[in-house]
């Protein structure tokens, strides 16, 4: 084993991250299934999926702290996990992030900071300290502790400890699960704006649909150790591949059916398919916010009996049987535009929006309740 001793990357530089055909497991079965997946210099990539799919795994392997069983890991074309090399995790000059942020309730916020920055000289270790905190709007809290600070604070710091060595990779392990709903959006637009302004090669870990597309330039899909897709946010929610990727991002509503000549039917009506989808059983997906209702009876609308609303605010989510039919549907609309106590509506929904899928062993994806 060749454990190679010099960095790949200088301080600064932005990396490319490569994977290829990745294999890992702990005990019985791999968890990573020969993942072959790239994020370019700069770019920020989310690993996305169920608990169980191999995101964090194959983070843990690109910070060195776990070596795969088969592949190989290269930063800026350079092996650093391979069949006969491994890059110590400090020589990789990649920037960790943990879920929890792992700083030091001992330690004041300066000294956390600082704490990757053992071998620059004082002077130049306090300056890059300054400028750590001065990105995340912290210069005010050098000596302050832990314990006296916010969870959004206590992630700025962590942030700023990462970024602090000035990382060619930065590598986030859930780093926005443990803060309250209400902090998530505006801590996710101060750490984007950071990112951005480091141009650091980023790998998020998350299982949060809307977090990946909120942060991400490109999202990697993973289920059961494959990586299912990859694409930008508007790609994977636009144009899934499969019924988990179209069932990840948003709830459906599910329903079989069959092409024949171009053309399959739904419950609201008969509708044509993409010319190269062949003939046979296929299953059929419409998210409930495709979904238009009226009052008012239209050529193209279906009625249907209003079986329960609810209001969500700004949205409400109606569920729907469509008459002369046993299909149950859900919709979702913004608020007051179906006047309260209507019991009948019509449905319209566009071409565009429906989503079929050939019948080869797809399973959505079930969130847990």
């Amino acid at each position: 084993m060749n454990f190679a001793r010099r960095p790949v990357a200088e301080s600064g530089q932005t990396a490319r991250l490569g994977f290829e055909d990745i294999r890992h497991g702990y005990g019985q079965g791999d968890v990573v299934k020969g993942v072959s997946l790239s994020a370019a210099p700069g770019e920020v990539l989310c690993l996305l999926g169920p608990s169980g799919s191999g995101k964090s795994t194959l983070l843990r392997i690109a910070a060195g702290l776990e070596q795969p069983h088969h592949g190989r890991l290269l930063i800026d074309g350079v092996e650093v996990t391979g069949p006969s090399t491994f890059l110590p995790p400090e020589r990789r000059g990649i920037g960790l992030m943990f879920q929890d942020f792992a700083l030091f309730p001992h330690m004041t916020v300066a000294d956390n900071v600082a704490f990757g920055l053992q071998r620059l000289p004082r002077a130049s270790r306090q300056a890059a300290v300054g400028e750590a905190l001065a990105r995340v709007g912290l210069s005010g809290y050098r000596d302050k502790y832990p314990h006296m600070l916010s969870g959004g604070e206590q992630q700025r710091v962590a942030l700023a400890r990462a970024v602090a060595p000035r990382p060619s990779v930065l590598l986030m392990d859930e780093p926005f699960s443990g803060l309250d709903s209400r902090l998530k959006d505006q801590v996710r637009a101060e750490t984007l704006a950071v990112l951005r302004e480091t141009g650091a090669t980023v790998m998020i870990v998350t299982h949060d649909p809307g977090e990946a597309m909120g942060v991400a330039d490109r999202i990697a899909l993973l289920k059961d150790g494959h990586l299912v897709q990859t694409g930008t946010p508007r790609a994977l929610f636009s144009r899934p591949e499969s019924l988990f990727a179209a069932s990840f991002f948003s709830e459906i509503n599910r329903f079989e059916g069959k092409v024949e000549a171009g053309r399959v039917e739904i419950p609201f009506g008969s509708r044509s398919v993409a010319a190269a989808m062949p003939d046979g059983p296929v299953t059929i997906a419409i998210r409930p916010g495709d979904i238009r209702l009226s009052q008012e009876a239209t050529l193209s609308g279906q009625p249907a009996e209003v079986l329960e609303r609810r209001f969500l605010g700004t949205q409400e989510l109606f569920r729907l049987r469509i008459e002369g039919t046993s299909h149950v549907v859900d919709a979702s609309i913004s608020a007051g535009a179906i006047g309260e106590g209507v019991g009948r509506v019509f449905i319209e929904v566009d071409d565009q929006t429906i989503l079929v899928f050939e019948n080869r062993e797809q399973t959505p994806y079930t969130r847990d309740t």
